[in-house]
């Protein structure tokens, strides 16, 4: 992995996963090579999914393991609370801001809700 590091919201590691559309190649091309983090919201979400099958779960396992996983901590818990006041957003969409914020990185995304936040760069995906 290069020495550059993104943070992944949870969409664009769904379009790896599906594969098939042009969203799923965009973003498999951004994130290739990188040092790609993401929140531990992220890692749960991809399994909110209801009826994954096993080689379905394998799968996200594989991805995530190729991931740097970060936890909530303490200073990521206030930045969340500080994007709650400031922003109308929803709490897992402030974690993981907050956590693009607490590592200073990039945050790739296919959701045009975060481009509002202006404390955090955001790379949006587009087909």
């Amino acid at each position: 992995m290069s020495g550059i590091r993104l943070v992944s919201d949870t969409n664009p590691l769904i379009y790896v996963l599906n594969g098939s559309s042009v969203l799923s190649s965009v973003a498999a091309d951004i994130l290739d090579g990188k040092q790609v983090w993401v929140s531990v919201i992220t890692e749960l979400e991809l399994f909110a999914k209801r009826g994954l099958n096993a080689q379905e779960k394998k799968e996200i396992e594989g991805l995530i393991d190729s991931c740097f996983v970060l936890d909530i901590n303490s200073e990521i818990k206030k930045i969340t609370k500080n994007l709650l006041q400031k922003y109308t957003i929803r709490l897992p969409d402030a974690i993981i801001a907050a956590t693009a914020m607490y590592l200073d990185s990039p945050l790739v995304t296919a959701d045009t809700m975060f481009q509002k936040i202006n404390d955090i760069s955001v790379i949006l995906l587009s087909e």
